[in-house]
Parts: C-alpha cells; sequence; structure tokens
C-alpha cells in the first residue's frame, strides 16, 4: 500500500489560472468515474462466473491507514503495490483474501454519490441472517469523512475499505453502481455479478445460493 505523494521542494509555483484549470481536470475526471458507473458498456459486466476475484487489500474508511490500494498479485509490481496484496494484511486494512480464504463473501462496490450507498443499508438488513458469510464494500474515492458519517447513519458492522484513486473500478471490471461480487471460499466468483442496486428479497436469494454453492463444495460436491 503506497503513501501518499510527499511535498516536492523547487518547483515553481504556477500562474493563478493554472488552479482553475486544474480544478476542471478534476471535475472532469469525477464525471468520467460517475459516467462509467452507472452505464453498462458491451461486455463489462464485472468478474465472470467461476472466475478468481483480483485480489486487493485498501485501508479501512474507520482505520488510521493511509495509503493507495494494493492490487499486487506479487511482490514488487511498482505502482500496483510493493507487497503482493493477499500477504498485507493488518489492522486497518480490508484484504479480500483474507475475507474468502474460509468463508463465502459478498462485496458490494460503489461511489458515495446520489443513490449508490443505499445498498450498504439493504446488506446490514441481511447480515444476521447469514452469520457464515463476510459481507465487505469498498469505497471507489469518495471523501473519508463523508464515508465514516455514512457508516455511522446507518450503523454498518461490515469492514467498508477506502480506494481513493479508484484501482478497483477497472480492477473489478465495475460498469454500474452498485456492483456485488459473490465470493466461494477459495476467490471463485459464484454465479454473475449483481449490476443494479437489488431487493432485500434478490438479494437474500443470491446469498442462500452462495451459501448452499460453498457448503456443497466443502463436502466434495460438484
Amino acid at each position: 500500500m503506497s503513501p501518499p505523494d510527499g511535498p516536492r521542494s523547487g518547483v515553481r509555483k504556477p500562474p493563478r489560472y493554472g488552479r482553475y484549470v486544474a480544478l476542471l481536470a478534476a471535475v472532469i475526471l469525477v464525471l468520467i468515474t460517475v459516467n462509467t458507473l452507472v452505464t453498462k458498456p458491451n461486455g463489462v459486466t464485472g468478474v465472470p462466473p467461476g472466475g478468481q476475484v483480483p485480489p486487493f487489500a485498501v485501508p479501512l474508511v474507520l482505520g488510521s491507514v493511509e495509503g493507495d490500494a494494493d492490487i499486487a498479485v506479487h511482490a514488487h509490481e511498482g505502482q500496483r503495490g510493493n507487497i503482493a496484496a493477499c500477504s498485507l494484511r493488518r489492522p486497518g486494512v480490508l484484504n479480500i483474501c483474507q475475507l474468502y480464504e474460509h468463508e463465502p463473501v459478498v462485496l458490494a462496490l460503489f461511489i458515495d454519490d446520489g443513490s449508490c450507498p443505499n445498498v450498504l443499508g439493504t446488506l446490514q438488513r441481511l447480515v444476521p441472517s447469514f452469520p457464515g458469510v463476510h459481507f465487505a464494500a469498498v469505497s471507489l474515492k469518495g471523501s473519508r469523512g463523508s464515508l465514516r458519517a455514512l457508516i455511522a447513519k446507518d450503523g454498518l458492522t461490515m469492514p467498508v475499505g477506502f480506494d481513493r484513486k479508484g484501482d478497483l473500478l477497472t480492477l473489478y471490471k465495475a460498469a454500474t453502481c452498485p456492483q456485488l461480487t459473490f465470493i466461494l471460499p477459495g476467490g471463485k466468483a459464484r454465479g454473475k455479478a449483481l449490476l443494479t442496486d437489488p431487493s432485500v428479497a434478490q438479494l437474500r436469494s443470491r446469498i442462500e445460493d452462495l451459501v448452499a454453492a460453498a457448503a456443497k463444495a466443502r463436502s466434495g460436491g460438484v
């Protein structure tokens, strides 16, 4: 997990209008991100059924760890991470490999904007009904302060990670907001990702299928 960039010395101060150019560029980037998440391009449907979900480790919103997402498969992969993501396990970090190691996982990717975060409340309603399932969510960019307020407002008990650069956007082929991936123990995707905000009944049905598939796999079934 990379530390934030520090201040640079010896750099000339840009003209005042440069601030407006930078602000405009930031606004354009946000609009592109939101547009990508609320539209579904052909062929972009999340991790395919049976596919291995990509590893990642991100800071927890409620933790004190800072830095970017670690998405490295192996050590020393430059900007992707110096430590293999699956090996980065410590307090304050949400590690998807650690979650799916022994139990099934429901992973929600979202942006903290509009109605997208509503899925977290829907997930939270089902947490008590599935004690053998790990629920987790990751915010793609956004404000950590706003996310903390959201967690408090919705009474979320699941871990919520913070991907400040939005690296998981392309890693998980996110094309809608929210995107929910159902993961079997060992890291294989169970069925297609949900690319719309599901009802409680729809979500319950998918989680029950996930639990049944995990139990079957443990018993040696196909």
